[in-house]
């Protein structure tokens, strides 16, 4: 007969505890236990499942491949648990976010506000920075969820799909291009161009679509994002290849956007770290953005895996 591998409560929560807090310390505090009876649950689980949970590395632990997929799959245990205890009281979980202007504004502060309205136990606190930013945070610890719209990739990080967009043209009302229904590159042909910055992966696809159709654009300008190009097509320089999420309904009454016939899409992340499990307002919250998000013609939220 198979031995019955039992299960321990306490053990479960010394590892989730260790996978938020990054150290036997800080699972400790959360716990309410000495950092030794933590040191404790974790060997013994350990000696459980046969395998080790945390490797040190330069002098810190680090969670092991095993200890991560344990994680995951002890999610639905601890949802559970959430369940028969109900509701938290008011602030008592709280949720880091930081994003770009152009995703913080509007969009994220909509959400926001919807998210707490609905679901009063929780504390939000948001903080806008670039790109950069939002992976060096999450990558950090500083931040529980960001959201990117470019693929930048650390240890420390994993990004989460979410949206994926096609790039739109857009333009001011009385530019000719504005009567068609869509935008191709041959279309380009002549025409005063916002471009993004060559560091930008689509800048270099636009240089290619307009060389393999044999059309010269007039550059007149270039910018790192989605929302300055579109400043700068409403100050009347041009027209410009852009990312129309989350922008383009808040700019339709004085923009037109038309879809641009290409290969050119944007993709739209949650940043999360993958040190640690989600936690339970991350979670909902996550959700509720991609339940709650508003559809358009360009952009379609991705299923969640």
């Amino acid at each position: 007969m198979p031995r019955k591998n039992w299960h321990s409560l306490p053990e479960y929560q010394a590892l989730r505890a260790m996978m938020e807090g990054n150290t036997t310390a800080s699972a400790a505090r959360r716990l309410g236990l000495s950092q030794s009876a933590v040191s404790r649950s974790v060997s013994s689980l350990e000696g459980r499942i046969g395998t080790s949970l945390f490797e040190r590395v330069g002098g810190r632990l680090k969670p092991t491949v095993a200890a991560v997929a344990l994680n995951a799959r002890l999610d639905a245990l601890f949802e559970a648990l959430d369940t028969i205890d109900g509701p938290t009281e008011p602030g008592e979980e709280r949720l880091r976010i930081i994003a770009p202007p152009s995703f913080a504004n509007r969009f994220l502060t909509g959400h926001m506000a919807s998210f707490l309205r609905s679901s009063p136990g929780y504390f939000l606190s948001l903080e806008i920075g670039t790109s950069e930013d939002v992976i060096a945070g999450v990558q950090g610890n500083d931040f529980d969820l960001g959201l990117v719209g470019v693929e930048l990739t650390r240890s420390g990080a994993k990004l989460i799909p979410f949206l994926r967009a096609q790039g739109a043209c857009v333009m001011r009302p009385e530019h000719p291009l504005a009567k068609l229904d869509q935008v191709g590159p041959g279309d380009l042909a002549g025409q005063d161009l916002i471009a993004f910055i060559y560091r930008h992966a689509r800048r270099a696809q636009l240089d290619r679509l307009l060389h393999e159709s044999g059309t010269r654009a007039r550059v007149v300008a270039e910018v790192s994002t989605s929302g300055a190009a579109i400043e700068l097509v409403r100050a009347g320089l041009g027209v410009a290849v852009v990312n129309p999420f989350p922008m383009e309904p808040e700019n339709r009454d004085d923009l037109v956007f038309r879809p641009f016939a290409s290969a050119i899409s944007f993709q739209v992340y949650f940043a999360v770290p993958d040190n640690r499990p989600l936690s339970r307002v991350a979670r909902h919250f996550i959700q509720h953005i991609r339940l709650h998000t508003a559809k358009d013609n360009f952009s379609q939220v991705v299923k969640a895996v």
